[in-house]
């Protein structure tokens, strides 16, 4: 079988940045994506990036409601069920592609999404949310870390824990959420780690280790939505919620027309990098 010349384009969102290939042509299947993800995501032997997401087309009973289906493969070639930056980065693709029209509706594995996406390149992409849910205070987590922190359980589209800390700067992130990522009581999904700072009523700021990277990212867009929602229902912000990242800056929060395609929103950047190509050799 000859190797395959695959076009990808190269995006980010906040600093969260992927590999995305258009899978209407390719036909890649999710095991191969995973491969793919496992041998181009390398940040030093690779395109790099911290997942790859692949535009694959909609089932024909499926055409007539939605655009795309969106398929998200983690750094290191693990599944994922969503990712709200690739979310806005793909629905900026696909609209860039032809597909559809400035609001977008898209199938992942978390269930269906739609995204408002502008004609500026620059201006912020809206990913339309189901509201976080699982909400759990105060888990009671062993042998997790020596660390005193009181950590929140959030689905957000994935697994999320929270916890507030007046030192964000100055936690050892790196240190800190290994163990809990991969606590027993998150098993066998283990869960995405947040740190944040409740600067003032409508203002966070949070950090994020990610599991499928194993590292802590520059931004999390489920993470945003998942930190924001335990901030409040804490009740140490109310809505819209600001949240800065080490890679930039988003706005979150429930819907306030409810004529919206979902209940909460996330508000952040997405745009093209550049794009190149890849030689791929066919397994088998």
């Amino acid at each position: 079988m000859p190797n395959l010349i695959v076009s990808f384009t190269k995006m980010e969102g906040a600093g969260n940045d992927f590999v995305v290939l258009d899978n209407r042509f390719y036909r890649f299947t999710y095991p191969e994506l995973q491969q793919l993800a496992a041998r181009w995501c390398d940040r030093r032997r690779g395109i790099g990036a911290d997942g790859l997401l692949a535009l694959d087309p909609v089932a024909p009973e499926d055409a007539s409601t939605t655009d795309f289906r969106m398929r998200y493969v983690n750094a290191d070639g693990s599944h994922a069920t969503m990712c709200g930056n690739g979310a806005r980065c793909l629905a900026r693709f696909a609209y860039e592609a032809g597909i559809g029209d400035s609001r977008l509706v898209f199938e992942t594995d978390a269930g269906r999404y739609a995204a408002d996406v502008p004609d500026a390149a620059d201006a912020p992409v809206r990913l339309w949310v189901p509201a976080p849910s699982r909400y759990e205070a105060n888990c009671s987590l062993h042998d997790a870390h020596e660390h005193p922190l009181t950590w929140h359980q959030i689905w957000s589209g994935t697994e999320h824990v929270v916890a507030f800390t007046d030192h964000l700067d100055d936690q050892p992130l790196a240190t800190i959420a290994p163990p809990v990522r991969h606590n027993e009581a998150f098993a066998p999904e283990g869960t995405n780690v947040n740190l944040a700072y409740v600067e003032d009523d409508q203002t966070l700021r949070m950090r994020t280790y990610e599991k499928g990277v194993e590292a802590e990212t520059l931004a999390c867009g489920t993470g945003v939505v998942g930190t924001a929602a335990v901030a409040l229902k804490q009740r140490h912000v109310s809505a819209p919620v600001t949240v800065h990242t080490p890679g930039g800056t988003f706005e979150v929060g429930p819907a306030s027309d409810p004529e919206a395609p979902a209940p909460w929103y996330l508000d952040g950047p997405a745009r093209a990098v550049y794009q190149g190509t890849f030689e791929h050799v066919p397994q088998g």
